[in-house]
């Protein structure tokens, strides 16, 4: 099986994917093309969440032409999502697009595939071959009777084989489906016959609870087993939220480093604070700091807090009216609860300084 360190590796404007690279984080815009500065506005805040990589339909030829001024006004590589029609794929790659997203099997037969094709030789933009569990073919449900891991594979395969006819290898594939074990499953397969960059993501997911929780699940079984080289968490929703999930998503499995980790414990029966506003404060907070690579601990009360803690960096646990400021295991000093928040912010802007502790 190919895990991503044997990837080959595809260029998408400044970024590389494939070959052990990082995995790169993706998200795709829901404004309108065509509408510039509304496009721009979102890329450029998910490009300050983390967003990597950037994906707007192109459905019109309006569409297409805007590109070209979105692509001045922003800092990451830009795809165009193409559906049916090849034409908008050949104006997107002129107009700035770094990739393009399309279904070879659905832009209207092998002439329109060789001019899109030659299009991106010219131009240096590689093809994202995506194939979805919504559209499998009619022949390969037959064949598998039903939409099954292995006929989505064979369908990307065959995909993939309309590009490199035309000695086209500048690819990347994805296959995704809602269901969750399909999916791996898919991605699984898809590692064991083929050394392209996957693209990982299980579509139509759901909104911020369910489909965080589906993403979780199923990129965690795939990118575990070394298979995945740029992913898209995808929810219904802000897609700033998409960035967010992403990164801890990354950073739990170990494939990302930096920023705070926060764990927080459930509450109980002990607990004298309002810790669930808390523990949100310090999630929020901590997004401050994306330069440091700790652990924050935010625990609920003073019996079991200095033990639960002994494993991160620095925390807070919550008393009666005050609570305990702790580093490394120990407790520093006591705090009145309504100045815990302030205390930590304090350690965390002068994380490292050998006179932290004794403000």
């Amino acid at each position: 099986m190919y895990k991503r360190e044997n990837t080959k590796v595809v260029t998408i404007g400044t970024r590389k994917i494939g070959g052990g690279n990082p995995v790169a984080i993706q998200s795709m815009t829901n404004t309108k093309t065509e509408n510039i500065e509304a496009t721009v506005k979102q890329i450029l805040a998910l490009e300050k969440a983390g967003c990597e990589i950037i994906r707007c339909t192109v459905p019109t030829p309006e569409a297409a032409l805007a590109l070209k001024e979105i692509k001045k006004q922003i800092h990451i590589p830009l795809v165009a999502d193409i559906h049916f029609n090849y034409r908008l794929a050949i104006e997107a790659i002129k107009n700035g697009a770094d990739k393009i997203r399309i279904n070879p099997g659905n832009i209207g037969g092998e002439e329109n595939i060789r001019k899109v094709v030659e299009t991106a030789k010219e131009y240096h933009v590689p093809i994202r071959v995506g194939v979805n569990s919504g559209s499998l073919e009619k022949h390969l449900v037959e064949k598998y009777k039903g939409v099954t891991a292995q006929g989505l594979v064979e369908s990307a395969l065959d995909k993939v084989a309309m590009l490199e006819k035309y000695d086209f290898h500048d690819i990347v594939i994805s296959i995704k489906s809602s269901d969750v074990l399909m999916c791996a499953k898919a991605y699984e397969l898809a590692a064991q016959k083929t050394d392209y960059p996957l693209h990982v993501g299980i579509t139509e997911a759901g909104t911020l609870y369910s489909g965080n929780i589906k993403s979780a699940v199923g990129l965690g079984i795939i990118l575990n087993q070394g298979i995945g080289d740029t992913i898209r968490v995808s929810l219904t929703g802000d897609p700033i939220n998409e960035i967010s999930s992403a990164k801890l998503i990354l950073k739990t499995l170990g494939l990302r480093k930096g920023g705070i980790e926060v764990v927080s414990c459930p509450t109980c029966g002990r607990t004298n604070i309002d810790i669930i506003s808390l523990a949100n404060q310090v999630e929020t907070l901590a997004s401050d700091y994306e330069n440091l690579n700790i652990k924050v601990a935010v625990m609920g009360c003073v019996v079991n807090g200095p033990g639960e803690a002994k494993e991160a960096d620095v925390g807070i646990a919550g008393g009666i009216g005050e609570g305990l400021l702790i580093k490394k295991g120990e407790v520093i000093r006591k705090v009145p609860e309504d100045q815990l928040l302030d205390t930590l912010r304090y350690e965390l802007e002068h994380w490292g300084e050998e006179d932290v502790n004794t403000k």
